[in-house]
């Protein structure tokens, strides 16, 4: 439960984190011609650091905000972190930004998967078929991809949808991992220690050859960076004002704001396919989200001593 309940701040806050997210990739998409992942992720990283930091010292948290108890933890949900990551900045090199947002939707639905595979989670009938509504949805995305006929496949295009699915995977067992570490970190230490991790790291891809950015593409990936820790704050901040079962359907606006930037800033032009998958994996995902919603309600009227809706 928020702590300052304001529902509409909390509101406002994710959909300013969603505009913040969609520029951050959009600037990775601007440079992926020529900077390699690794690198992308690098300065992503990085330049997040010091706006996190900065928010910490605005706080007055910065002495005990980064403390941890599981660093061990924080390693893991690192690595497979920055391998979402730098799977789906590859990804974006190779596919339309809409698609990409689009097949990153599966990470939330994969969670359900996830967390009861590994945390015990108790996943009735209803969230497995909207689980497989959603993943209906992916695959509807994925099959203009994915042709087998050689004549008029896109290599490059199926190896990019290829990647993001397996970014998507990956971001879904990083939530996994964060579900474990807030039962004994701070939000700000699991974002700050994330963002060391990630620039550790990506320094590791520097035999695949990084290259020497142009000063535009010095500032874009700058801020890109930025936008990822000014991103990370408004998310982390509207939790405070509302509850995440109000706040999170508002995630799907980014789909709205792909369409637009893909088409206005990169000539993108969404295909009917691609948005009738979409369209399944945002209702499965709404009505997942639902479903927690009603099931918190029950759980509340049982502790309190109410009847159940």
């Amino acid at each position: 439960m928020a702590t300052d309940q304001n529902p509409l701040r909390g509101i406002a806050l994710k959909i300013a984190s969603v505009c913040v997210f969609v520029t951050m990739a959009s600037l990775i998409k601007a440079t992926a011609d020529t900077i390699p992942p690794g690198q992308a992720v690098f300065f992503r990283s990085l330049f997040a650091i010091p706006v996190i930091l900065a928010w910490l010292l605005i706080q007055h948290d910065l002495a005990h905000g980064l403390e941890t108890k599981n660093p061990m933890g924080h390693f893991w949900r690192g690595l497979v972190g920055t391998t979402a990551m730098g799977l789906g900045f590859a990804g974006l090199g190779l596919l339309p930004l809409p698609e990409v947002t689009a097949i990153g939707y599966a990470a939330p639905i994969l969670v359900v998967v996830f967390a009861a595979m590994f945390l015990g989670e108790d996943v009735r009938i209803f969230r497995l078929s909207m689980v497989g509504l959603g993943m209906g949805g992916v695959l509807i995305v994925l099959s203009p991809r994915l042709n087998i006929d050689p004549a008029t496949a896109d290599t490059a295009q199926a190896f990019g949808a290829i990647l993001v699915l397996m970014g998507a995977v990956c971001a879904a067992l990083a939530q996994v991992f964060v579900r474990k570490l807030v039962q004994t970190e701070r939000t700000a230490a699991i974002v700050f220690w994330f963002s060391i991790t990630a620039t550790g790291l990506s320094l590791l891809t520097l035999p695949w050859g990084w290259v020497w950015p142009s000063t535009g593409q010095f500032v874009m990936l700058i801020a890109a960076g930025l936008a990822g820790g000014v991103g990370q704050i408004l998310l982390t901040s509207s939790y405070r004002f509302a509850d995440a079962s109000l706040i999170a359907p508002f995630e799907y606006t980014s789909m709205l704001l792909a369409i637009i930037v893909g088409y206005s800033v990169f000539g993108e032009v969404p295909t009917a396919t691609m948005l009738g998958g979409a369209a399944l994996i945002v209702v499965a995902g709404i009505m997942i989200i639902w479903r927690e919603r009603q099931l918190g309600l029950q759980r509340g009227a049982r502790r309190a001593g109410t009847p159940q809706p």
